[in-house]
């Protein structure tokens, strides 16, 4: 079952997991909104390691304003990265004055 909705505001965490784990380091931190869920899938990580009884997670598609991923991003301020996660990636993001 998928933890999180379409629309809902996330944040990525840093789990401190070096190599290749499909969830680059300029997205570790930020904040971001999950415009599809993607289906549930066998862990990737656990899959690179050999582990193919290990367990289902949810994989999410989530939108990132580039000018909060890159401080000197100079493009246009609607301009986004989408790129998928797994579920033990990211967590609720916590609610601020802007929503």
């Amino acid at each position: 079952m998928a933890r999180f909705q379409v629309g809902q505001r996330v944040r990525v965490l840093d789990l401190g997991k070096l190599g290749h784990v499909r969830t680059p380091y300029y997205v570790r931190g930020r904040t971001g909104t999950v415009v599809q869920l993607c289906g549930l899938f066998l862990n990737p990580e656990d899959l690179a390691v050999g582990n193919a009884g290990g367990r289902v997670v949810a994989c999410y598609r989530v939108e990132f304003r580039q000018g909060d991923l890159w401080a000197d991003y100079d493009g246009a301020p609607g301009d986004t990265l989408v790129i998928e996660l797994y579920e033990h990636w990211i967590d609720a993001a916590a609610e601020t004055a802007h929503g």
